[in-house]
């Protein structure tokens, strides 16, 4: 029994890691699977999503460390410029957001369907857009978004705080949007995860408590580890995935998980 414990631990964080920065919506697919495997939606479960999430931000920083010391000034600025609305627009529709929609399963398959139609007609505009204006290679990413189209792409992510939208989905919204390179914005996005995340998970953890027994403790570092391991290979992923391929796989894989979500937990 305490084996198969653990093994939902396992499962829930190769679930996160793998899905955190892939524009799919990683709270939906815990949420889908805390289902499936039975577990309460307590606090406890709560406290776990909100941990393995802070393990993929980690994951960032283990990889992007280097660049992110050696060009500090020019990240945080620009990070920060896209940080602003999310955080405020989060704090002014944070409660809102929580009581209305959060676990609402007809929200969730709602948003994973009409984000993936979203997505295929963003790449269309952006296909279209690219053909018309030529770009110029910048040597580092960041180079590429300038301080507007930072601010934009904040208010973008702000859309995710609707469950199922994602926000790596939402920030390619923007990023497509605007014609920013598509691996400009993935590893913008990444970087940008490190404050929202940290900020939102930090908020719903001070909220949710710290009291954890032996077992529950045990459960949070395996799912904490393996959130981690798994998301510096999601991340590795979709920088490769994107060299050669744009996002309408992961659009109409959205599209197909939202009406299972809807005919599976929403009609029955």
């Amino acid at each position: 029994m305490i084996e198969y414990f653990y093994f939902k631990s396992l499962l829930l964080g190769i679930i996160q890691g793998f899905t955190e920065f892939l524009p799919i919506s990683s709270t939906a697919h815990l949420l889908v699977g805390a289902q499936l495997l039975k577990m309460e939606l307590n606090d406890f479960t709560k406290s776990f999503i909100i941990i393995i999430q802070l393990a993929s931000i980690l994951a960032v920083v283990f990889l992007y460390w280097k660049k992110i010391i050696n060009n500090f000034l020019s990240y945080f600025k620009k990070i920060l410029i896209a940080f602003i609305p999310t955080a405020v627009l989060g704090l002014v529709f944070y409660k809102i957001v929580k009581n209305f929609f959060q676990e609402s399963f007809l929200i969730i398959s709602l948003a994973l369907f009409l984000g993936g139609i979203a997505i295929i007609f963003l790449e269309n505009y952006y296909e279209n857009r690219k053909k018309a204006v030529k770009s110029v290679e910048q040597k580092d990413f960041i180079d590429e978004i300038s301080y507007k189209k930072c601010f934009y792409i904040g208010l973008f992510q702000s859309i995710a705080m609707i469950p199922g939208v994602s926000r790596s989905a939402a920030t390619i919204f923007g990023g497509l949007f605007l014609g920013i390179s598509r691996r400009a914005i993935v590893e913008f996005s990444f970087l940008l995860a490190i404050p929202t995340m940290a900020a939102a998970s930090g908020l719903d953890l001070i909220k949710s408590g710290f009291s954890f027994s032996r077992e529950e403790l045990i459960f949070l570092i395996i799912g904490f580890i393996v959130s981690f391991l798994v998301a510096i290979v999601s991340i590795k992923f979709l920088l490769n995935f994107i060299k050669k391929n744009n996002f309408k796989v992961f659009a109409w894989y959205r599209i197909l998980i939202g009406l299972l979500i809807f005919f599976t937990f929403v009609l029955i």
